[in-house]
């Protein structure tokens, strides 16, 4: 039997933040709606958890103003963007003053779901929660994808393409 010698080291932040940042990540915008209240947020830690039934998983930070809304709701959309729309992401990922503000930027309709998918992008999936992590400084949303959109067929965005960076 091998005995394992546990070593302690110190995290190696600036490692660390380079490598995490190496995961690639989709840019999506997360709509939300609660009563008459819309509102959507700049969502980049998003995968898919499953083929059968259809997760995706979804990291969302947990002093967001939609974060009540889907732990209260167990729904959200993600609208997949178009590799040409950064300035749309952009308004989405900047504070705001009031709720449903940044949907002047875009139009959008009601889905299945009676969720905001927004109409000039790739597509959209709405879905219901089914569990959920909070630790840190975001809560991690698995759901099931119960409606999927699809406007029309391009390239996506990335989180790499537009210079930004989130993680780390």
């Amino acid at each position: 039997m091998l005995n394992y010698l546990k070593i302690t080291m110190s995290l190696d932040l600036e490692a660390k933040k380079l490598l995490l940042r190496k995961i690639p990540h989709g840019i999506f915008i997360c709509t939300v709606r609660e009563e008459d209240l819309i509102n959507g947020f700049t969502a980049s830690w998003v995968t898919q958890g499953s083929f059968v039934p259809p997760l995706v998983v979804m990291a969302v930070r947990s002093e967001g103003s939609s974060h009540g809304t889907i732990i209260r709701t167990n729904k959200f959309c993600l609208n997949v963007l178009r590799s040409d729309q950064k300035d749309l992401a952009a308004v989405f990922f900047k504070p705001q003053k009031g709720i449903g503000g940044r949907f002047e930027s875009t139009s959008y309709r009601l889905g299945s779901l009676d969720l905001p998918i927004i109409e000039d992008c790739i597509g959209a999936v709405e879905c219901e929660v089914i569990g959920s992590v909070a630790k840190g400084d975001h809560s991690v949303f698995v759901a099931e994808v119960k409606h999927a959109h699809l406007n029309k067929d391009s390239e996506a965005l990335n989180l790499a393409s537009t210079g930004w960076s989130y993680g780390g």
